[in-house]
């Protein structure tokens, strides 16, 4: 995971790389054989990978991962609600929707909304709303 400080300070692309390589260092001791990747590929990686643009769509590995990541995710969602309500975190799961724009135009970006995502700018100063995809990791053994 990265928190929003730092996907504000690396940008959306490089934080997201840090995420899949803390992943893999998690796995220590074991080492990943090859490692599938939903985008493009992880720079300097000492192990084997491919990278499948939208693997999640047609790479069962990747879909089995972005499914995993999704439910961890709305996990966490359903816990940043109970801290920050109002924001309705645990009805949109953080993604774009209306009524997410809608909170942070009424109340404000929460101390966990990334400050550089260009939706979350725009809701600041009551523009309209918009919506982006995030990549996914899959690991194999």
């Amino acid at each position: 995971m990265v928190e929003p400080e730092e996907i504000d300070r690396l940008n959306i692309y490089r934080a997201g790389l840090a995420a899949c390589r803390r992943a893999l260092e998690a796995l220590r001791p074991l080492v990943p054989g090859y490692v599938l990747v939903d985008g493009r590929e992880i720079p300097d990686l000492p192990m084997p990978q491919s990278a499948y643009p939208k693997g999640d769509s047609f790479v069962c590995s990747i879909a089995a991962a972005s499914i995993v990541a999704k439910v961890a995710r709305d996990a966490i969602m359903c816990e940043l609600d109970g801290r920050y309500p109002g924001y309705g975190f645990a009805r949109h799961m953080g993604y774009a929707t209306r009524s997410h724009f809608a909170a942070i135009r009424e109340h404000g970006p929460s101390p966990v909304h990334r400050r550089s995502f260009a939706p979350v700018r725009a809701a600041m100063r009551g523009e309209p709303d918009s919506q982006v995809a995030l990549p996914t990791l899959a690991v194999l053994d």
